[in-house]
């Protein structure tokens, strides 16, 4: 950095030690050219100040600490950039103008700075919108930098549209937010809008080696490394976590000190963690676990490693030069080089799968290290199982034998009485460095007679069209699912019913999956797709309704009966408990939607 007093020991005001300031603020950007990765920026800015199209508003975008709000400061010093051989717009700012230290300092008048997460209503935009008609003060633009603009409320986006569309002349906005997409786009519409990138590893690695030399701090290259990766593409994160590593190193940063400090795993013993887990060495991963978990690292991160490194094997399958990330040890590089030369791509993706599944059961597990255990688990013993395709193509190339089980093509089929050959060798592909398609060599024991199942015959209902509830509670009756044709019963209204499709309505006790499973079974009875759906319409009575409905009315009917009613005077305290309808034709198709009692010989009781 070239900023001054930024560089050697503090200054001394009154013979004290000045108060000791962060490295995110010592080292803040005061030009465009002390900017860390946002090179497209500076170039459009400074072709538009060179050609005189300056915009009216700006809006800057990106993820915390890439320089938003630095961006805005400097922006606004180069508007009202003015020294004594110089009185014009300029991004040339090398030399200090005569309202640069205080716009930098955020002590300027004419640059009027506001943090839109505490002033989010109408009343402080009406307030902005009542003073842009006054003239600055002292310099050639009055400049308002509103931050996190995405929070202001809907009615301040619509109070500053007017004067955001037609400020005067002397008026300049710059927005600066981290959600792009809550600002509405008629705002955007009028804005100049830059998306600042996340900062490269390699130039963050690059800058905070620039910044330790300047404060005379003796810094590992791995730890560097760690810091750039635990910043995210953050200048001001990877600042803070080195002034943090700093100070607990006690003036020297080592590699040991930052891995401790940030929790996370030595990279290399990652390297060895995830050979252990391709070759499917179970015991040998956990053990490797156990041994970083024993040494601080979080299981979450360790596993987070895991995917990173994987992510970069898969990388450099396809994209060799990325070798040269400086972010990368000597020693992800060499042996990410040799995995990505012998495991295959879907052994890869499937590991990742798997670790992204993993990854939050971990985080949101009580037990962390147990859950991150047998996710490692899970991991090396996929690594010993063939891939869809392979075992798509051994399945190809396997023949039936007589006795039901299979054989590889051009092996005998052994004796009539169905034994196999005495030793059968299952052959895969031999493990590579790093364990690719790891498989094993065994000799197989006599095979089994396979036991086919007769086909079972195609039941009566099944070859007849569903007309009816009363058709489905017969299938279930036909296939002894007793449990299900209860709830067919009392759970389903039915609303209509066609070939294929059934709609239905449900009761409000009725279990969620029944018409997951009213699909399914009805698919394995009837040997056809049915689209079962959940309709708006209520539907008629259930079965067991109908039922109680049709045994009340039969009720009604004994007790209007003129003999029934003699027996019931006749007999003091006697009373009905059932009524039979015996077995007719007629009423067979009359009811043929309702199931009755079964017939008997007698008509009431």
């Amino acid at each position: 950095m070239s900023e001054a007093g930024n560089s050697g020991p503090e200054s001394l005001e009154n013979g004290k030690a000045a108060a000791y300031r962060v490295l995110a603020r010592k080292y803040r950007p005061s030009n465009f050219s002390e900017l860390v990765g946002q090179e497209p920026m500076v170039r459009t800015l400074t072709n538009a100040f060179a050609t005189g199209r300056i915009a009216q508003a700006w809006m800057l975008t990106g993820v915390r600490g890439v320089g938003k709000t630095t961006t805005a400061r400097i922006l606004a010093r180069a508007l009202n950039y003015k020294t004594a051989d110089m009185d014009q717009p300029s991004v040339d700012l090398a030399v200090l103008g005569e309202h640069c230290q205080a716009i930098m300092e955020g002590r300027h008048v004419d640059v009027i700075e506001m943090d839109a997460a505490s002033h989010t209503g109408i009343d402080d935009i009406r307030d902005i919108i009542e003073r842009v008609r006054y003239a600055p003060v002292s310099a050639r633009y009055k400049v308002y930098i509103i931050d996190e603009v995405h929070m202001l409320s809907t009615q301040a986006f619509n109070g500053l549209l007017k004067t955001l569309e037609e400020p005067p002349p002397h008026v300049k906005f710059i927005f600066a937010t981290t959600e792009i997409r809550k600002v509405p786009i008629t705002v955007l519409s009028r804005c100049q809008r830059f998306d600042l990138r996340r900062i490269d590893a390699g130039a963050l690695v690059a800058h905070l080696s620039s910044i330790s030399a300047k404060e005379g701090i003796s810094v590992d290259d791995d730890a560097l490394a760690m810091i750039a990766r635990a910043a995210e593409g953050s200048a001001r994160d990877s600042l803070s976590i080195l002034d943090q590593a700093i100070a607990h190193g006690a003036g020297s940063v080592s590699a040991d000190a930052v891995r401790a400090m940030l929790g996370l795993a030595d990279r290399a013993r990652i390297v060895d963690l995830f050979e252990h887990v391709m070759k499917g060495d179970v015991a040998a991963a956990l053990a490797e676990f156990r041994t970083q978990y024993d040494t601080g690292a979080d299981p979450a991160a360790v596993l987070t490693d895991l995917a990173e490194f994987n992510h970069l094997v898969t990388r450099l399958r396809f994209v060799p030069t990325a070798i040269e990330d400086a972010s990368l040890s000597e020693g992800e590089r060499q042996r990410g080089a040799d995995f990505a030369r012998t495991l295959s791509v879907r052994v890869l993706s499937r590991t990742w799968q798997m670790l992204l599944k993993g990854i939050p059961e971990v985080q949101s597990s009580n037990r962390p290290v147990s859950a991150a255990e047998m996710v490692l688990i899970r991991l090396a013993h996929a690594a010993d199982l063939p891939t869809l395709d392979e075992a798509l193509r051994s399945l190809d190339g396997a023949a039936p034998v007589q006795n039901g089980s299979t054989r590889p093509n051009g092996a005998p089929a052994g004796s009539g009485n169905g034994a196999s050959a005495s030793a059968v060798a299952q052959t895969r592909m031999p493990a590579g460095p790093g364990g690719a398609q790891t498989m094993r060599l065994v000799e197989a024991e006599p095979a089994p007679i396979a036991f086919v199942a007769p086909p079972q015959p195609v039941l009566e209902t099944q070859q007849v069209p569903l007309k009816s509830l009363a058709d489905i509670v017969a299938l279930a009756d036909a296939q002894r699912d007793i449990a299900f044709k209860v709830l067919v019963k009392s759970c389903i209204r039915l609303v209509r019913i066609e070939p294929g499709r059934i709609d239905v309505g449900l009761t409000s006790d009725a279990p969620k999956m029944l018409l997951n499973d009213l699909t399914t079974k009805l698919r394995a009875w009837t040997g056809r797709n049915w689209l079962v759906s959940l309709s708006k319409e209520e539907g008629g009575q259930t079965l067991a309704e109908m039922e109680s409905t049709k045994r009340e009315n039969a009720f009604l009917d004994a007790k209007s009966d003129p003999t029934v009613a003699a027996i019931l005077a006749r007999f003091p305290g006697a009373k009905i408990i059932d009524v039979r309808i015996p077995d007719a034709p007629e009423a067979e198709t009359a009811e043929a939607d309702v199931p009755v009692e079964p017939p008997a010989d007698d008509d009431e009781t």
